[in-house]
């Protein structure tokens, strides 16, 4: 028996779900509680309208909503986050690579382009980029979380210490600012670094690389991870 076109119509959530979906997924892979307020908070959308879209969002099954748990993905939910974030970070290194696009730039462009790319483009995109398992930021793709979980915050470093820069946290990514502060000076995954002071009556430290100092405050701090140089 033939199948129609449309049975083979792939189905996913719109744009604008698949937007929460990822933003619900990272929360979930660190471990933090799922509430409303936060998701107004880091989608910049009105209190009211992340309801509206909480309720639709349980009504076809993406996510549930339970007393005790709160908000948490469903297994289609998962599925349907694990599939975006995969096609962002993908398109982040075509974006890196093929077209040479800025590193504090990728993030952007590629909110663009991730909601428009099918599963057999991602599949090739994964292949011809021999499967990366972070991204451009350092941010691991659905399955690699373990990859990034011995990295620390640069909170938790004591000055003296040497690290490598590794991560740039999902949440601090969608900071474009900071994004070409962290690029100018040289603080990308990969980069070597000395903590030289930590001033806690303002809430900032200063980091050393190469010949550069630069002062960041706690706030930027807590949103890179690096691995501590034996």
């Amino acid at each position: 028996m033939t199948q129609s076109p449309n049975s083979l119509i792939e189905i996913r959530p719109t744009p604008t779900v698949e937007d929460y979906l990822a933003v619900i997924y990272v929360m979930e892979s660190d471990g933090e509680e799922v509430i409303a307020a936060r998701l107004a908070e880091s989608l910049e959308v009105a209190p009211p309208t992340v309801t509206v879209t909480l309720k639709r969002m349980e009504r076809d099954g993406w996510i549930a909503n339970d007393p005790r748990k709160g908000i948490f993905l469903t297994k289609t939910g998962r599925g349907a986050a694990s599939s975006v974030i995969r096609r962002h970070m993908l398109t982040e290194w075509m974006l890196a690579r093929m077209l040479k696009v800025p590193w504090s730039r990728v993030h952007a462009e590629a909110d663009q382009i991730e909601h428009s790319i099918s599963s057999e483009i991602e599949d090739q995109m994964r292949i011809s980029l021999n499967d990366p398992k972070l991204c451009p930021h350092g941010n691991p793709l659905p399955g690699y979380e373990h990859v990034v979980a011995g990295w620390l915050p640069l909170t938790s470093i004591t000055p003296g210490e040497k690290v490598i820069i590794r991560r740039i946290h999902e949440t601090a990514e969608d900071d474009r600012e900071l994004l070409q502060f962290l690029e100018a000076n040289g603080m990308v995954p990969g980069a070597q670094a000395e903590m030289t002071e930590i001033l806690p009556f303002n809430q900032t430290l200063e980091l050393k690389l190469g010949k550069r100092n630069v002062t960041i405050g706690f706030q930027v701090a807590k949103y890179i991870f690096v691995e501590k140089v034996a």
